[in-house]
């Protein structure tokens, strides 16, 4: 199991459950108490769908996705290995022998980027395009992002709505002890779902939409880089030097070790 949401979402409902178990509270109130649910989920989705418009919430299936699916992106190191190939080419046979290799890139943006560079487009237009491109990403996934972060905002509060309310029917069994106390008890199960729905949940979802939007953006100005300097003519060397700073430095320091293996291999062969 790769996927950290799936982890934390296991983690999150087991702390829950054996909390309450070591508490000794009953976990048959978490079950028996639809009104709690329909006040923390329904509301919750009631509030999200008046602060956005539908064609943003439209989306939420699929940002649904992104969480629980693993990101498909290219490694960094594999786009280093492709420019620094590209690079060579070009030195060797000039931009247009790359036209070739346009429609085996997967990438829909390096794709793009490859065939403005082609076309003989001037860099600035090709660095302004692929940067508005970029900004218009980023702002899908803040939108993205927001959703979940509104909803963690709300879910919280609908449960102080709940618990107010499970008080005033509480209040109506004055006369019976026994009746009155587990009404109380029920009150609060809707402050505990909307608490664990909001910072267990939506802010956590919304936090790692965030971090897969950085990761992505990173990768595409990688490549913005890339591009520009493959138009530029630069060398293999100069290239790899440029696109390092995108890696961490345990990822230098692997990159570095399989070049060091790949030439030895080539000199034992």
């Amino acid at each position: 199991m790769k996927n950290s949401t799936i982890i934390g979402l296991i983690l999150g409902v087991g702390a829950l459950v054996f909390g309450m178990l070591l508490k000794g509270a009953p976990l048959v109130a978490l079950i028996n108490n639809p009104a709690a649910y329909i006040i923390i989920l329904v509301g919750t989705c009631a509030s999200v769908a008046m602060a956005f418009p539908m064609r943003e919430l439209a989306k939420v299936p699929k940002l649904f996705k992104l969480v629980f699916v693993e990101q498909k992106l290219l490694p960094r190191q594999d786009v280093i290995r492709l420019f620094m190939e590209w690079a060579s080419i070009t030195r060797r046979e000039g931009l247009l022998a790359l036209e070739a290799r346009v429609e085996e890139i997967e990438d829909p943006f390096l794709r793009s980027g490859m065939r403005m560079i082609i076309d003989g487009n001037d860099q600035d237009f090709v660095r302004d395009v692929l940067l508005e491109d970029i900004s218009a990403t980023e702002e899908r996934h803040r939108v993205g992002a927001q959703i979940f972060s509104q909803a963690g905002m709300y879910a919280p509060t609908l449960g102080v709505l709940g618990a107010v309310i499970g008080l005033i029917a509480a209040l109506g069994n004055l006369a019976e002890m026994e009746k009155l106390a587990h009404a109380v008890a029920a009150a609060f199960i809707a402050t505990l779902l909307g608490i664990f729905t909001g910072y267990v949940l939506w802010h956590p979802i919304a936090n790692k939409l965030k971090r897969l939007s950085k990761r992505e953006i990173e990768l595409k100005l990688m490549m913005v880089e890339g591009l520009l300097s493959i138009q530029s003519g630069v060398s293999t060397t100069a290239i790899q030097q440029k696109l390092s700073v995108f890696l961490t430095p345990t990822e230098r320091l692997a990159m570095a070790e399989k070049e060091e293996a790949d030439r030895e291999q080539k000199a034992s062969a």
